[in-house]
């Protein structure tokens, strides 16, 4: 399928996708004409890459991936990066509901003494 075709079925911009292929994120085969020719494979390629962009990790994290995403092997390297992958997402996670719950707090301090001087 051309670039348009894919960007239609996946909802991934014609841009995003030139971008996944300058990460070596997505292989297009090029037709004798030069346009880009994908498999059917790659719509489930470039819903995983959203998948995996959606997590958090940068291009740089997910080209190492992609390898089992095409094959199916598991390396320990693989499963290395991916257990650090999900060690950063859980922090950040802890990040955010620290930072929720000092919201939060702030909110309750302020609304008790809405209308007034909310206290230092």
């Amino acid at each position: 399928m051309r670039i348009g075709e894919l960007a239609a079925r996946t909802g991934v911009s014609v841009r995003a996708l030139r971008y996944y292929e300058e990460q070596r994120l997505l292989v297009a085969e090029r037709s004798p004409s030069g346009q880009r020719v994908y498999p059917d494979s790659a719509v489930d390629r470039v819903w995983m890459i959203q998948h995996l962009y959606a997590a958090g990790l940068p291009s740089k994290a997910i080209e190492p991936l992609m390898p089992c995403v095409i094959s199916g092997e598991v390396t320990p390297e693989l499963l290395k990066r991916l257990r650090a992958e999900r060690q950063r997402i859980e922090q950040r996670i802890d990040d955010l509901v620290s930072t929720r719950d000092r919201l939060d707090s702030i909110i309750s301090v302020a609304a008790a003494h809405e209308g007034g001087v909310c206290p230092r």
